[in-house]
C-alpha cells in the first residue's frame, strides 16, 4: 500500500472522525464540538413525558426526515434505506447529512423543521431528554436482548430516550510482530500489572520504546478514563447523578496512568495525531488500550505496520475481573416535535432489530465491502460470536475481530445514565488528568480537585 499524501490523509482522518463517537470514537471535529454539554434550558421545553406508541395499521405511510452526520455512517445508513423500503414501501425517507452538534439544540428550542429521528452521542441524550419521546413501550419487546450498558446510558427517570445503536467494547490492540521479535507473548497478559511487566520487558529489548499509549487530549483522555472505570462497574456519577469520582476505583486507574508516565513506559500523544502515528509505525508504541474503533488505524493510517497488529480483550484490573469496558457510543433519538416520529421508529427498528436491517448496517456494503468493523451491534441476537456480520480484518493479520469484540462486549458491566454535564467535566477532570501526566498533580489531588470543581461548577448549577 502506498503512503497517502499528508493532505489526503488529513481529509480522511477529519471525515472519519466526525462520526467516531457514533461508532465509538471521536476526533478533531468532535473535540471542538463537545467541549461542553448541551444546554437547552432556554425557551420553553415540553414538560410532559409522553411515551411513543407503535404505528397502527398494516401498511404505514408517510414521510420521515432523518438526520445523520456526514461521513461513512451516513453512507451506510443511506444505502440501507432501499432495504427498509422493501419492508415499508410507503414510507419515504428524507435522509439529511447535518452538523448535529451545531444545529440540533436551536432546532429543538424553536420547534421549527424538527427532524423525526436523529443520530446522537450517548453522552448527550440526557441533555435533550425533555424534547424526546420516551421509547420504553416500543423498545419493550427487545429490551431483554439489548446490551444492558446501552439501555442504562439511555435511561432517565424511568424512561428510555434512545434506540441503542452500537456497542464499543474496549480492547487491547498490540503490535504482535514487534512483541514476538522481542520474545513477548501478548496473549499472556491478563491484568494491568501484567501489561506493565510486558511494557518493561519490551523496553529492555527496544530501549527507545515507550510501549503504552497515553492519551494527550483532555476529552479523549476522559473518555478512555471512563472506559477503564466501566470495567470496574463505576462512572463519574451514580444513577441519581451524584458524584462518585473520588473513589478507590478511580484512584486505582489514575495510579496506573501515573505509573506509566513516571516510569517512562508511555507514549504521550493525541489519538492518531502525527506523533502517535509515527510512534506506532516505528515500533516504539506497541500497546493501545482503546475502543474497538482503533482498528481504523491499521486499516487506513499505518501502512508500514499494517498486518502486524492484533486485538485482544483488555487486561483486568484484578484477576478474574471484567476484561472490557464501554468507550463512547451513540443511539437514535426521536424528537417529540417531529411530524412522523412514530414512522421514524419503524426505520430504526428495522436497522437495529430486523435481521435484514442489521445485516445491511454491519454486513458487507458499498462503503465497507467486508462489513462495518469499527463497532458491533448492541442487540445481542445480532452480536453472536459464531455468526459474524463482518469478515476477518486483513490489517489485523486476518484476525477474526468479530469474535474478539463480541466476547469482550459481553463482559462490559452495566452502567447508569450519562449526566448532562459529562462533556463539561472535561474542563476539570480531563484537564486535571493531563496536569497529572505533566507531573503537576498526584492521582489523589486530581480526584479531590476535579470532584470539587465539577460539583460547584456543573452539578450544583443544574
Amino acid at each position: 500500500m502506498n503512503q497517502p499524501s499528508p493532505a489526503r490523509t488529513t481529509r480522511r482522518i477529519l471525515t472519519r472522525r466526525r462520526g467516531l463517537i457514533a461508532v465509538g470514537g471521536t476526533a478533531i471535529a468532535a473535540l471542538a464540538l463537545t467541549g461542553c454539554g448541551p444546554d437547552i434550558t432556554a425557551g420553553s421545553a415540553p414538560t410532559d413525558s409522553s411515551t411513543l406508541a407503535e404505528p397502527q395499521g398494516d401498511s404505514p405511510s408517510g414521510e420521515i426526515t432523518i438526520w445523520d452526520r456526514a461521513g461513512d455512517l451516513y453512507d451506510v445508513f443511506d444505502s440501507a434505506i432501499a432495504d427498509f423500503n422493501k419492508v415499508y414501501p410507503n414510507i419515504k425517507v428524507n435522509h439529511e447529512a447535518v452538523d448535529i452538534d451545531a444545529k440540533l439544540q436551536n432546532t429543538l428550542i424553536t420547534g421549527t423543521d424538527v427532524p423525526d429521528g436523529v443520530f446522537l452521542d450517548d453522552a448527550k441524550v440526557a441533555g435533550f431528554k425533555d424534547y424526546l419521546w420516551n421509547l420504553s413501550d416500543v423498545l419493550a419487546p427487545y429490551s431483554a436482548d439489548i446490551a444492558p450498558q446501552k439501555l442504562d446510558v439511555n435511561s432517565i427517570d424511568g424512561g428510555i430516550y434512545g434506540v441503542p445503536f452500537d456497542s464499543n467494547p474496549g480492547l487491547l490492540y498490540y503490535n504482535a510482530a514487534a512483541l514476538t521479535a522481542a520474545g513477548i507473548d501478548a496473549t499472556s497478559i491478563e491484568t494491568y500489572d501484567d501489561l506493565l511487566d510486558a511494557a518493561r520487558r519490551y523496553q529492555a529489548a527496544v530501549p527507545t520504546a515507550k510501549p503504552i499509549h497515553l492519551e494527550q487530549s483532555a476529552f479523549l483522555g476522559q473518555l478512555q478514563l471512563e472506559m477503564y472505570a466501566s470495567q470496574l462497574g463505576t462512572s463519574m456519577a451514580d444513577a441519581d447523578g451524584n458524584l462518585r469520582l473520588d473513589s478507590p476505583e478511580y484512584e486505582k486507574i489514575l495510579t496506573f496512568l501515573d505509573t506509566v508516565q513516571k516510569d517512562g513506559l508511555g507514549t504521550r500523544a493525541e489519538y492518531l495525531g502525527p506523533t502517535d502515528i509515527a510512534e506506532l509505525e516505528n515500533g516504539n508504541q506497541v500497546f493501545y488500550p482503546w475502543a474497538i474503533w482503533f482498528d481504523f488505524a491499521p486499516q487506513q493510517l499505518l501502512p508500514q505496520t499494517k498486518g502486524d497488529w492484533k486485538a485482544m480483550e483488555l487486561p483486568a484490573w484484578e484477576s478474574g475481573g471484567a476484561r472490557s469496558g464501554a468507550m463512547g457510543g451513540s443511539s437514535f433519538v426521536l424528537p417529540k416535535d417531529g411530524a412522523n416520529s412514530e414512522l421514524a421508529w419503524l426505520f430504526y427498528k428495522f436497522l437495529m432489530f430486523d435481521e435484514a436491517g442489521y445485516k445491511a448496517v454491519w454486513g458487507p456494503n458499498a462503503t465497507y465491502p467486508n462489513g462495518l468493523n469499527t463497532s458491533i451491534p448492541s442487540y445481542e441476537p445480532a452480536a453472536k460470536p459464531d455468526a459474524p456480520l463482518f469478515g476477518p480484518v486483513d490489517a489485523l493479520g486476518g484476525q477474526d475481530l468479530w469474535a474478539v469484540a463480541t466476547q469482550a462486549g459481553a463482559q462490559v458491566p452495566g452502567a447508569v445514565p450519562t449526566p448532562t454535564w459529562w462533556a463539561g467535566a472535561v474542563d476539570y477532570l480531563g484537564t486535571d488528568v493531563q496536569r497529572m501526566l505533566d507531573g503537576g498533580l498526584t492521582p489523589q489531588e486530581v480526584l479531590q480537585k476535579s470532584t470539587a470543581d465539577i460539583q460547584s461548577n456543573l452539578v450544583d448549577r443544574q
